[in-house]
């Protein structure tokens, strides 16, 4: 049975799609069936970042209207077997998004034997969020360490915990928080929350904490998820949440300031 996951937050900007993108290439590199569907309607950055924007032909809503089959619209990976994604729409409107459309998509990926089925949501709480975060057996809440970032995630996690259809049928949607864009020097400043001030005022589960790196802009204009790159800290902090995702313990890195030495300063990677 395919697990679906919803990579959500109350604020735009802060690295839900590439965290969608390196978390489904981790699952598949992992030997996982996996499949990333962009709810951005309108938008549509996930196809960008994985570098298949111009093999688009079919889309997520000519799924839903019966335009096109999932087969038709759904991309295939060229850097990992088992990873497929479905891209948005940038010509219709995300009331497009229909409850009986998406139920059906994802029971059809479910039925074609994909296990993990990782839902990139539009930012805050209208249609095409609500309807990538309803249907989810697990959220992964993105938040940056500050503080009106982690308020809106708190909107977030309620939305989850009520209007969901976990929600409806008395159950609890799995939840747990990634810190992206997180310096160690500057909590030590006191310029940015530190992970034990985001963790207190959500009160959720910490599933990785992403430093702030030049490499995430990097991958995302190369199109290249972020967790390809093994040599920098954000994709071994991608890889980590991947781990811990599928049960394995791992500390947790980059949450402490780190002293180079004079070598690590002049070469180290970010």
């Amino acid at each position: 049975m395919a697990k679906i996951i919803v990579v959500t937050s109350g604020k735009g900007g802060v690295g839900k799609t590439t965290t969608s993108a390196a978390i489904s290439s981790g699952l598949a590199l992992r030997g996982h069936k996996t499949a990333v569907i962009d709810f951005d309607i309108g938008l549509r950055n996930l196809d960008i970042i994985m570098n298949c924007e111009r093999r688009v032909v079919y889309d997520f809503v000519n799924v839903i209207n019966n335009e096109a089959t999932l087969k038709q619209a759904l991309i295939k990976d060229k850097r990992v077997d088992n990873l497929f994604i479905l891209p948005a729409s940038q010509t219709r409107d995300k009331d497009a998004l229909s409850s009986e459309g998406v139920e059906r998509v994802l029971n059809e990926l479910a039925d074609d034997g994909f296990e993990y089925i990782i839902c990139d949501s539009p930012a805050g709480i209208e249609h095409g969020a609500f309807m990538a975060l309803y249907f989810a057996d697990m959220a992964i809440v993105v938040a940056n360490p500050e503080v009106s970032s982690v308020r809106d995630s708190d909107r977030i996690l309620g939305i989850l915990q009520s209007k969901s259809r976990r929600a409806e049928k008395g159950e609890r949607v799995e939840e747990c928080l990634l810190i992206t864009r997180y310096n160690p020097e500057r909590v030590a400043k006191g310029e940015m929350l530190g992970v034990t001030d985001v963790e207190e005022i959500l009160a959720t589960k910490l599933l990785a904490v992403i430093p702030e790196s030049e490499s995430v802009l990097k991958a995302s204009n190369q199109g290249v998820p972020v967790i390809h790159d093994k040599e920098s800290k954000a994709g071994q902090a991608y890889d980590d949440a991947v781990a811990r995702l599928l049960g394995e313990e791992r500390d947790h890195r980059f949450v402490e300031v780190e002293h180079k030495g004079l070598f690590q300063r002049l070469f180290g990677r970010k």
